[in-house]
């Protein structure tokens, strides 16, 4: 991991579960980690929602001042450059789509100054409505840099169905990842996995994951 990962997406893609799973294996590997929640735009399934697991393994996490209120309001009182320049690694959860993106923005500039330190990942979920083919995926990738001033630097294939998702529905994914990587001219940096199916996977660059976010009627 490089010092600085931006984590952008389509809603639902299963970008806060993954930018916590990136969180707690880098804790785990003794570093020291900051996430940054900003997720303007929508008040569920944000990594603002686990400040009390972060928080017991070491991870500071900064959120907007209404996460995990009652109010959706774009309020950052935090400095990201001065975040960046601290010891150990940052890690970015943008709100979804070219809407969450526009927040990013505001630190495109100052984030631009960490070019090789730095990775921008675009997670994709082909089982996710709206993203079900390569155009789609790319050009929804586009417009989160353009909305970011911001380019991507790897795909990540987190395709699942959630608590439905086998190894087949993953193993099928490989090539959409791989088609939306080549036709971006980026690599496919891994394949997300749940930890339960790592074993039944035959691909490289499998990413294993716990499933931490779940749906509201699993609480």
């Amino acid at each position: 991991m490089k010092k600085i990962t931006v984590i952008t997406g389509h809603y639902g893609s299963g970008k806060t579960n993954l930018s916590v799973n990136l969180a707690v294996r880098a804790a785990q590997e003794g570093k020291e980690v900051t996430v940054v929640d900003l997720d303007l735009v929508n008040p569920y399934f944000r990594t603002a929602d686990f400040r009390e697991m972060f928080a017991g393994m070491g991870i500071k996490l900064i959120a907007p001042d209404f996460a995990n209120s009652n109010l959706d309001v774009p309020s950052i009182q935090f400095d990201i450059e001065q975040l960046a320049e601290s010891e150990g690694c940052l890690i970015i959860d943008v709100g979804g789509d070219d809407a969450g993106a526009f927040a990013l923005g505001r630190f495109a500039e100052a984030l631009s100054s960490y070019d090789g330190e730095l990775d921008m990942l675009y997670v994709v979920n082909q089982r996710r409505y709206l993203t079900g083919s390569s155009a789609e995926a790319l050009s929804l990738m586009f417009e989160i840099e353009k909305a970011a001033r911001m380019k991507h630097t790897a795909v990540v294939n987190n395709t699942n169905l959630g608590c439905e998702t086998t190894p087949e529905i993953i193993g099928r994914s490989e090539s959409f990842a791989k088609e939306i990587a080549a036709a971006a001219g980026l690599p496919l940096a891994f394949t997300a996995c749940p930890e339960e199916l790592c074993e039944l996977m035959d691909l490289p660059d499998i990413f294993p994951v716990k499933v931490y976010v779940k749906p509201l009627w699993d609480l």
